[in-house]
């Protein structure tokens, strides 16, 4: 009875802001719902799902989108979760400053997803006073030309990814940093006294210390690589981003809701999306989660 009374502020919030919303989606998705149309709306059923899986004009999109969404958070997650141990390894340390570098590195959490957006696209124009063209080009002493790197299709997801990796990588650390501060420091001098080297101890010691930290950081970075939105859209709309390489189910959502108008549909393609990252994410932790004792 008292768990239950701890816990009912989560859940009240839980029902708020995912169930509530998720069960006017399903409602939405079964009419056909025009914004701005002066008719009512009518009772479609399960149409709009069958023409998402059946219509090409509907599911070419969304069948892209969902690849997409899986090839950034297949890179997304493993990298940007190495990369944050390795600064957490890295700055878990009692140097003088120490607090700078943590803050320096965390900096970028704290900035807009918009700001980030339109720095990275000042980084990445395809003009030779793009900052990455620049550099590149005085590295191969005038051999590099201005390539675009926002509108070729072979390095546009590159972009997006380096720039949300870049962006989120601070969250992550700060995260495992208190994991890693959690570690007695008794098991690490005993390691030492058995002359375990830094790798021996990093793998013995320092990992199954922070085993359950790192699980529940890719969990929390597949969730956050799924609903990727924000730099897409801006890139999209404002950099010159090649829209079939990087739109996103949420991009797909989002247009289908106010460039077409379609808010029925644009229910349905979020239903369904919701339903496959919850299967996605009860696979991973099934696969990846710590041990009972942790």
């Amino acid at each position: 009875m008292h768990g239950l009374l701890m816990s009912a502020p989560a859940l009240a919030g839980l029902i708020a802001f995912v169930g509530v919303p998720f069960g006017y989606a399903v409602v939405l998705s079964l009419y056909n719902v025009r914004l701005g149309s002066p008719l009512p709306p009518s009772f479609f059923g399960l149409e709009q799902y069958r023409r998402l899986f059946t219509d090409p004009d509907l599911s070419g999109p969304f069948l892209r989108a969902l690849l997409n969404n899986l090839v950034f958070a297949a890179v997304v997650v493993p990298v940007q979760t190495a990369l944050a141990l390795g600064l957490a390894v890295l700055l878990n340390r009692t140097l003088k400053a120490i607090g700078f570098f943590r803050s320096l590195f965390f900096m970028p959490v704290v900035f807009p997803m918009a700001l980030v957006a339109v720095v990275w696209r000042l980084i990445l124009a395809r003009s030779d006073q793009g900052m990455l063209n620049s550099v590149l080009h005085h590295l191969s002493l005038g051999h590099w030309g201005a390539h675009d790197w926002l509108g070729s299709a072979a390095t546009a997801m590159v972009s997006v990814i380096a720039l949300s990796i870049w962006q989120g990588v601070g969250f992550q650390m700060v995260i495992l940093l208190a994991g890693l501060q959690q570690i007695p420091a008794e098991l690490h001098e005993a390691a030492q006294l058995d002359r375990a080297g830094r790798w021996q101890r990093f793998c013995h010691v320092t990992l199954p210390g922070i085993r359950g930290t790192l699980v529940f950081v890719a969990l929390l970075t597949s969730v956050l690589s799924f609903r990727v939105f924000d730099q897409v859209y801006i890139l999209i709309r404002g950099g010159g981003l090649n829209e079939d390489a990087t739109h996103t189910v949420m991009y797909e959502a989002v247009t289908t809701a106010f460039d077409r108008n379609d808010i029925g549909q644009a229910a349905a393609v979020t239903v369904v999306f919701f339903l496959i990252v919850v299967v996605l994410t009860l696979l991973q932790r099934r696969f990846v989660r710590p041990d009972p004792e942790d």
